[in-house]
């Protein structure tokens, strides 16, 4: 009897899931808004859990490094908010001191390219010319485009048309993009003031959730819980970390050589491959692109001396640098890193790439462990 009773409970309960598994088919594009909804109201919070999330990085080296010596009456009460203050302080200096490195040298380039585009023009037209001469027949083809007859009065009323039915889809979409800045602004700020609670509470809030998840979970459930977060925490924490120093040597690296080969813009495009560098597998050649196109500008034999460079460089970072200090940090094997690259650059773009080499290394690690597990007791048996 207790059997059946038993075995009744496990229908019911196969029945109620399947229940709301149909309900959810039905309502998806209703469930789908409802979740949308949730998201966009709670994506200043969440914007918040990921700043507070790479600050404490900064954070908990301020505090276990430089305070770790700081003991007395105050020690406890103040050794938090100080190192909050001194992590935000870090972080406003490296974004001024990053940004008076670079904003020279972005002014001279973007002057140097309003210089070549009249000269490009001016050369077009020359080489133009030559081949009108050397082809009458070209220039007999400009002749005719030239003598067309142009309907001024269409040319009129398509003004006016524009101005009667485009203008206001303009100021519509002016509007909304203003709106879309002000309130992308709005959840910065709300987050970046949600963040500093949430580091200066850190500890009270996993409390918080320990207690809960040990409330309503089992004990081997929550236990397992407790371990996946804590291994998703330790692979976001070493990929952040040696994603960071990896772009950074990789950058300082072509400052170095950049400057050694007189090349110009070096530390400009020495930044901007570090803040790309920061994108796994593919970030380093955007700003290869980017700094060969301004080169180019200047000097086209740098440019193909540059591409040579970066070449080189990111050999020497690929087969040295990167296995030595991010392949290790989240113990992904370099096939299963492109695959996740692929697949979160595939649903959520730049971020997905970010997020999805350590969710993987998580998935990968676990999988591992549970391989292990199960090929130890069939050993042992």
């Amino acid at each position: 009897m207790e059997f059946s009773k038993k075995k009744m409970k496990q229908i019911v309960l196969l029945m109620v899931i399947a229940a709301i598994l149909v309900l959810c088919v039905i309502n998806s594009q209703g469930i789908m808004n409802a979740v949308g909804l949730v998201i966009k109201i709670a994506m200043p919070f969440i914007t918040g859990c990921a700043i507070a999330f790479v600050l404490n990085i900064v954070m908990n080296l301020i505090e276990n490094r430089i305070l770790n010596k700081w003991t007395g009456k105050y020690a406890d009460r103040f050794k938090r908010p100080v190192s909050i203050v001194l992590t935000f302080v870090f972080i406003v200096l490296l974004l001024v001191f990053l940004i008076s490195m670079v904003v020279p040298q972005l002014v001279r380039a973007v002057s140097d390219v309003v210089k070549q585009v009249p000269l490009g023009i001016n050369r077009l037209m020359a080489e133009l010319d030559i081949l009108c001469q050397k082809y009458p027949e070209l220039q007999q083809q400009i002749d005719v485009l030239s003598n067309i007859g142009k309907n001024w009065d269409s040319i009129v009323n398509n003004i006016g048309s524009f101005f009667k039915n485009g203008f206001g889809d303009v100021l519509n979409s002016t509007i909304g993009i203003a709106s879309s800045v002000v309130s992308g602004f709005t959840n910065l700020f709300i987050g970046l003031v949600f963040s500093v609670y949430v580091l200066a509470q850190k500890e009270k809030l996993a409390g918080q959730v320990k207690r809960v998840l040990s409330a309503f979970l089992p004990e081997k459930i929550n236990n397992s819980v407790l371990y996946v977060c804590a291994l998703l925490n330790k692979n976001f924490t070493n990929f952040i970390t040696g994603q960071c120093l990896e772009a950074v040597i990789l950058g300082t690296m072509f400052v170095i050589a950049m400057t050694i080969f007189r090349m110009p813009y070096a530390v400009m495009i020495g930044v901007l491959i570090a803040f790309t560098a920061l994108i796994p597998i593919v970030g380093a050649f955007i700003g290869c692109v980017v700094g060969a196109f301004l080169i180019l500008l200047v000097n086209p034999w740098k440019a193909l001396a540059f591409i040579v460079l970066f070449l080189v460089l990111q050999q020497i970072e690929g087969n040295l640098i990167y296995p030595r200090v991010v392949g290790s940090s989240v113990g992904l094997p370099a096939m299963w890193v492109l695959v996740a690259v692929t697949i979160g650059g595939s649903l959520f773009g730049i971020m997905g790439m970010l997020i999805f080499i350590p969710l993987i290394s998580t998935v990968y690690a676990l999988l591992r462990e549970c391989v292990n597990r199960r090929n130890e007791r069939k050993y042992i048996k």
